[in-house]
């Protein structure tokens, strides 16, 4: 990742920290592994914005390498001055964080002052003024050597990674809406105005192109051998190994065919009336390998999966809001059927039939749930909905615990303990959420909601 960097300044402010600073910063960005771009410093005095003449210098900078950087820096080591900030940022539109050195109690004479604090209030006050979208966080001042800037510049990196991915998504909806689930409805045209350009895709097409498929073709053997390095085939019936192979390759050349970044699929039921399977061990591979891929045709929640991933680093997957956990009020069983990428497995799972759809079509007709155990730790999760043109969303954090279920409960399964659970049930279904949930390892909801509400225009719902 590349994080354009501005630093400024005020006259008559010490000047000598601004060389300080920048060794700084590039020391913290490098820690975090992002590389910093920035004009010449012989462009301006002290290779800082000061002026409106040097703000602009450092906007043709960013006009000309418009496209390589991910988001903005600008670092206050002293006051800083608002009309070269203004002008410097006039036509930026990527996220931009403000960054506020502190001043030190046995440094207040005017040789040393910083009064950054005051410099970005004032900074601040006039980037509202300009309808401009910043993003800060706490605490207000940070030094760049601290663990809280490192923090911070990592939190900034995941909003830029989700903003520059989601601003302009291809969305592959694969089947028609599962007729069941009237819940999973959307609207394209919001999608459209966020940015999010959905395509619809018969399942016939995945029909013919699978049954053109030969055993050996190589994209079917590739696909076989992921399938075997996930998944347990021991108890399954002799060749649904290959045709969920054949399903995974008919899908990464629907991805790779059309540009997609995300899939929403008809999991159910012509799936296993015309192949005999489930597709969900395949679905974990597509997890796993950075294309959001989620059940039942639920489009939005594979927007959700999207952000999650993106903000984490690693997998996200989706599960069903599906069991009270005995009398414990913080507790409640989430479960599906084994679209999981390993990032949140444990290990490889088994291969089973869907006992729901084998009782309603036949039994041998739904082999491909992938069942395993989903690993304990602090988790991320997040739904999405639209509702009047609006995106909506909702993001809290958890913890998997390793807590006990009956020997027979069917299909992969976690036990999440989050605060005021009860209360955050009452708030979803209120505001008309699906019983779907997304979910990533690790705590990024808030650079997930600053993505979304700040850079990205969808409203959060307050759990």
């Amino acid at each position: 990742m590349k994080l354009a960097l501005l630093i400024a300044n005020r006259g008559f402010f010490p000047s000598s920290v601004i060389s300080s600073a920048r060794a700084e910063l590039t020391a913290a960005f490098a820690r975090a592994g992002v590389e910093a771009i920035y004009p010449d410093l012989e462009a301006t005095r002290y290779g800082a914005v000061e002026t409106t003449a040097e703000g602009m210098v450092f906007a043709e900078f960013l006009e000309e390498h418009r496209g390589e950087y991910d988001g903005l820096v600008i670092s206050l080591p002293n006051f800083g001055d608002e009309n070269g900030i203004k002008a410097a940022i006039a036509r930026c539109d990527v996220p931009i964080f403000l960054q506020a050195y502190p001043d030190r109690l046995d440094e207040m004479d005017f040789e040393h002052r910083r009064d950054a604090f005051c410099g970005k209030l004032a900074l601040t006050s006039v980037l509202a003024q300009m309808k401009k979208a910043y993003t800060t966080m706490l605490p207000f001042t940070t030094h760049p050597d601290s663990p809280d800037f490192d923090r911070q510049l990592g939190e900034f990196a995941a909003v830029c990674r989700i903003v520059k991915k989601m601003r302009a998504m291809r969305l592959g909806a694969v089947g028609a809406r599962t007729t069941a689930f009237k819940s999973v409805r959307y609207d394209e045209m919001a999608l459209e105005a966020h940015g999010v350009d959905v395509e619809s895709y018969d399942l016939s097409i995945l029909f013919a192109a699978i049954r053109k498929l030969e055993d050996s073709d190589p994209a079917v053997q590739n696909r076989l051998q992921d399938l075997h390095r996930v998944a347990n085939f021991a108890n399954a019936p002799a060749g649904r190994d290959v045709t969920l192979a054949k399903f995974a390759a008919a899908v990464d050349a629907l991805v790779a065919d059309n540009k997609l970044d995300a899939l929403a699929i008809r999991c159910w039921s012509e799936l296993q009336q015309e192949l005999g399977i489930t597709p969900c061990a395949a679905m974990g591979l597509m997890n796993q390998e950075g294309i959001p891929t989620v059940c039942e045709t639920d489009a939005t929640n594979a927007l959700a999966m999207a952000g999650l991933s993106l903000a984490s680093g690693c997998a996200a997957g989706c599960l069903d809001w599906n069991n009270n956990y005995g009398d414990d009020p913080n507790k409640c069983i989430l479960f599906h059927c084994g679209p999981f990428p390993m990032d949140l497995m444990e290990g490889p799972g088994e291969v089973q039939q869907h006992k729901m759809l084998s009782k309603s079509y036949g039994q041998g007709c739904s082999w491909g749930l992938n069942v395993g155990k989903i690993k304990t730790g602090i988790v991320t999760y997040c739904g999405f909905r639209t509702e009047n043109g609006e995106v909506q969303f909702y993001v809290g954090t958890g913890n998997i615990v390793d807590a006990p279920v009956a020997k027979e409960f069917f299909g992969t399964y976690a036990v999440l303990e989050t605060e005021d659970l009860q209360k955050k049930l009452q708030t979803i279904s209120a505001a008309g959420f699906r019983h779907h949930v997304a979910i990533t390892r690790g705590d990024v909801a808030e650079a997930v909601a600053e993505a979304f509400t700040k850079y990205l225009g969808y409203r959060r719902i307050e759990l």
